[in-house]
């Protein structure tokens, strides 16, 4: 038999990466604007600006993978690691 073909990936995880790529640069943006007024230097804001943006990227993607996905309907695995179903 074969298997049914994969549902496609819904609008929202389509846009995930985009909505965490724009975050991520609206950090780094601010940063730079906050470190540019306040040394007036603008080589030290662009540094800081990538820095903030590659910081807050890993950040994001690791809180990404900290939450678990919702479950289809009726799959249950996985619920209790308990031996004996945690009863």
């Amino acid at each position: 038999m074969t298997e049914p073909a994969p549902n496609p990936p819904s609008r929202r995880d389509r846009t995930r990466p985009a909505e965490l790529i724009g975050l991520s640069a609206a950090l780094a943006a601010l940063t730079g604007v906050i470190t540019f007024f306040g040394t007036h230097d603008f080589t030290l804001a662009a540094e800081f600006a990538g820095i903030a943006f590659i910081v807050s990227l890993v950040v994001f993607a690791m809180l990404l993978l900290a939450v678990s996905p919702k479950r289809e309907d009726g799959d249950t695995s996985g619920d209790d690691e308990r031996p004996g179903g945690g009863h």
